[in-house]
């Protein structure tokens, strides 16, 4: 499932015989014992960007819940504390999705985002908690198998005969093979059960009861996951971005390909629209003839030396997740179509990609559910969604997630998800949303009976709370402040309309030569 973006034959390498499948196996039923005794945080200065914005610190946990006393990981904590302690909530735990998205620097990006929406009031009665989960970023060890996996120029996502296809099978056996080489102790442990667990086990070291949470994208099955396990330990939670627990993962993917497919069409009539500012076509379907145009000549001669047919889909996809890619997306296009200047595109390529969010999204992934191990079933899929129009992203994400199919073990089965006597849970979605299809808010919603949905009508972005929306945000601080929920209905308990102005941005009101995108930079893949 392409997540929170930026982006088969044998099995590989075996790790410790039959041990893998058993581990993985056993990790995902419910949890009432405690976890492993963690005692207290010891909080220093953070580095980077987050340097004098928050604190930092490290999280021992076990590498395997079961074994309490056993070998040990860490994972990279931070917090921004309340300044509001008359009015004190407690903490706020934030997940970006991905699985593999780097939370740390959400702390203090929390913060600002609640406060850039006019509601800093309800972020200063939190102690904000962003994280790093297992294996990713900070936390240590920080899984990466082959960080040239993505270096350009890749072949196509798109095989035109058996030989290339063949071509990125290789390349993918050889990813899982690297993962199992370098990383063959940690993979059984990479279950969003896992994460979750950490997860409770941040909140023991921190002394609360009781956690808040908040998640986008993937971050909406961790805390589903979380309120499973723990539905005890739940105060408030908001899910924005609902992965649909029916599609857990293999089917999620494809149901991806379907609405990427219609976000990429309404991107391209989009630009056809300002015809006048892009020259790249006056129709939706002359845009889009213009785009495939672009990609064929990209892999006769790669853009600026480095941006083949891969390369150009990977960045365009943005556009699919979150619109305020629309305009400098369009203007780079324009760019490169009419004036031959590759500058544009070149600041959009990410060289080299990044290995550990990649690495980290097919562990869990694979730890999580059972996927197909017959290539067929992968190949033939791919084929008839291809076939029936779905062109743009069914390739790239079958060869985003093909590792999983040499993976060293089956994993799953998923978790299934839901518990009694939660308290109010508070689902926001788009109903235009590409990454989790809207069927999925509805599904969570139906799963957990306690919670109440929002929907953004017509919201292409992804996770698109705190990002100007007043509705949507307005309703969220609520939540947060008080635990105040909409009235339940059927369906939707809530609806809120999506901005025009951000929803179908207008780059004749822009002052500036590029507009910003939006607030929730797509993560992974969620």
């Amino acid at each position: 499932m392409k997540k929170i973006v930026l982006v088969t034959a044998a099995a590989a390498v075996a790790v410790s015989g039959g041990t893998a499948v058993a581990a993985a196996a056993t990790t995902g039923g419910r949890a009432a014992s405690a976890v492993s005794a963690v005692t207290g945080v010891k909080w220093g200065e953070c580095a980077g960007s987050l340097k004098g914005q928050a604190e930092c610190a490290q999280v021992q946990v076990p590498l395997d819940h079961r074994k309490p006393n056993g070998r040990k990981i860490s994972i990279a904590v931070s917090r921004v504390k309340a300044t509001d302690r008359k009015n004190y909530q407690g903490v706020l735990l934030v997940n970006p999705g991905g699985p593999g998205g780097s939370g740390l620097a959400y702390s203090a990006g929390l913060k600002r985002w609640l406060t850039g929406v006019g509601h800093g009031a309800v972020a200063a009665k939190y102690d904000i908690i962003g994280f790093d989960p297992r294996g990713v970023g900070s936390s240590k060890p920080a899984l990466s198998c082959d960080p040239n996996f993505q270096n350009p120029i890749r072949p196509d996502y798109v095989p035109s005969s058996r030989k290339e296809e063949e071509a990125w099978k290789a390349k993918s056996r050889a990813y899982a093979r690297a993962c199992a080489q370098k990383f063959g102790w940690l993979l059984p442990h990479m279950r969003t059960t896992d994460v979750a667990r950490d997860v409770d086990a941040i909140r023991a070291a921190l002394g609360q009861k009781k956690i808040n949470y908040y998640g986008f994208s993937y971050g909406t099955y961790l805390g589903a996951t979380y309120a499973t396990l723990f539905p005890q330990r739940v105060r408030r939670m908001v899910w924005d971005g609902n992965v649909n627990p029916k599609t857990v993962w293999y089917d999620a993917q494809l149901e991806q390909d379907k609405a990427f497919e219609r976000n990429i069409k309404l991107w391209f009539a989009w630009v056809a629209k300002y015809d006048s500012l892009y020259k790249l076509g006056k129709t939706g379907k002359a845009v889009e003839a213009k785009y495939y145009a672009l990609r064929a000549a990209a892999k006769k001669s790669p853009i600026g030396g480095k941006i083949g047919p891969s390369e150009l889909d990977d960045i365009v996809l943005n556009a699919g997740y979150n619109t305020g890619y629309y305009i400098p997306f369009a203007q780079a296009l324009s760019a490169w179509a009419n004036k031959k200047d590759p500058a544009a595109l070149l600041e959009f390529l990410n060289p080299g990609g990044d290995d550990n969010g990649f690495a980290v999204y097919n562990a869990v992934q694979a730890a999580d559910a059972r996927w197909p191990r017959n290539w067929k079933v992968w190949h033939n899929d791919a084929v008839k969604l291809y076939k029936q129009g779905y062109r743009f992203n069914t390739w790239s994400n079958v060869w985003f997630n093909a590792p999983v199919a040499y993976w060293p073990f089956q994993g799953g089965p998923a978790l299934k998800l839901g518990a009694k006597k939660l308290p109010g849970l508070l689902l926001v979605q788009s109903t235009l949303d590409a990454a989790t299809p809207v069927a999925g808010g509805y599904e969570m919603h139906k799963t957990f009976p306690s919670s109440r949905l929002v929907a953004e009508l017509g919201g292409k972005t992804h996770s698109n709370t705190l990002n100007g929306n007043k509705c949507l945000d307005d309703k969220v601080a609520a939540y947060l402040d008080s635990g105040r929920l909409p009235a339940g209905r059927r369906g939707a308990d809530a609806l809120c309309k999506a901005v025009p102005a951000l929803n179908d941005p207008n780059p004749t009101a822009v002052k500036s030569a590029s507009a910003k995108a939006g607030k929730d930079l797509p993560v992974g893949r969620p």
